[in-house]
């Protein structure tokens, strides 16, 4: 069977620590971590794990539990638990250029990241902006959605890395369309919802207030939408953030669909936080993603938390079967 692989992200965070954790796992198919396999071996004795490292050569059966299989990419320099290294950059690039390669030649069902740190990239004189971006030009496609969830919370962005004084210049007819049509397509077919009930957060306090608040949501945001319930989609007008995350209105929700990053994440994250899931919709092929970051100063300590990782890489398995 293809394999699933599994960006092992900063070297100096816990991205190779929870790798490590895949080794608990015996699933249908290859789990295959991409990372220099001997700074995988160094990270397991400081954590007193006895694994046994595999280099990946195209198994096609699972790997038994007590094993992990690596695909070798060399780092440039040796890691330093908890100190980020520039020269090290182009090592945790390759990792995501390798996966989104095997994903697109058909030669992977996909992949699952663990994290990066975009400032040490940039800091390397490479524009970065996160994962979602990197695969989203890699694979050439116009429009990316990026959506978090929980067992039973799924929040998507119409924008992103963004600073907040650029997000309501950014939020256009054009984009909003882009947006849910990605999200409606992708809840069908990905998440098997056919006939998908999708809420819909105002970009200002109170949904603008009949425009005392801002003038978006009359001008460009609720036009979008109603064009959508004319077609029939069971999609809400904008609505107040502040009062949306409620249980009430999320009962039958099977999205919601939130202005900026901070507007809706950490509602979720704060219902679910090392649970949740990155989905990255839109793409010719499954990303999914644990929903924290590098953790550097919990590095090799034995005390970060690998349940995101699993949860990311279940669903990702999930997908490839439908």
């Amino acid at each position: 069977m293809l394999p699933l692989y599994i960006t092992s992200g900063e070297p100096a965070g816990i991205g190779p620590d929870i790798c490590l954790s895949l080794a608990e796992r015996v699933d249908e198919r290859p789990i295959v971590v991409l990372a220099d396999i001997n700074m995988l071996r160094d990270r397991a004795k400081i954590l007193n794990q006895n694994i046994e490292l595999i280099e990946y050569m195209g198994q096609t059966e699972s790997s038994k539990k007590g094993q992990l299989y690596v695909e070798h990419v060399p780092l440039y320099e040796d890691v330093v638990l908890g100190k980020l290294n520039p020269k090290n950059s182009a090592y945790v690039l390759e990792q995501l250029r390798r996966s989104a390669y095997y994903a697109m030649e058909g030669q992977s069902v996909g992949v699952a990241t663990a994290p990066v740190q975009k400032s040490v990239i940039n800091d390397a004189g490479i524009h970065f902006s996160g994962h979602t971006e990197y695969y989203q030009e890699f694979a050439g496609v116009e429009r990316v959605v990026m959506m978090l969830a929980t067992k039973t919370l799924r929040v998507a962005l119409a924008t992103t890395h963004l600073p907040l004084r650029d997000v309501a210049d950014a939020i256009t007819k054009e984009r909003l369309h882009q947006v849910i049509d990605i999200l409606i397509h992708d809840l069908k077919t990905k998440f098997k919802k056919d006939h998908p009930q999708i809420l819909v957060c105002g970009l200002n306090p109170h949904a603008g207030e009949d425009g005392y608040l801002g003038h978006e949501e009359i001008e460009v945001i609720n036009p979008v939408l109603e064009s959508y319930r004319a077609q029939g989609v069971n999609m809400s007008l904008s609505l107040p953030a502040d009062t949306l995350f409620t249980p009430e209105h999320l009962k039958d929700a099977d999205a919601v669909l939130a202005m900026y990053h901070d507007q809706g994440l950490p509602v979720l994250k704060s219902q679910g936080f090392g649970e949740a899931i990155n989905i990255t919709l839109g793409l010719p092929f499954i990303r999914t993603s644990v929903d924290h970051g590098t953790a550097l100063s919990l590095a090799g300590t034995g005390l970060a938390k690998s349940s995101s990782l699993h949860a990311a890489v279940d669903l990702a398995l999930d997908l490839a079967r439908r």
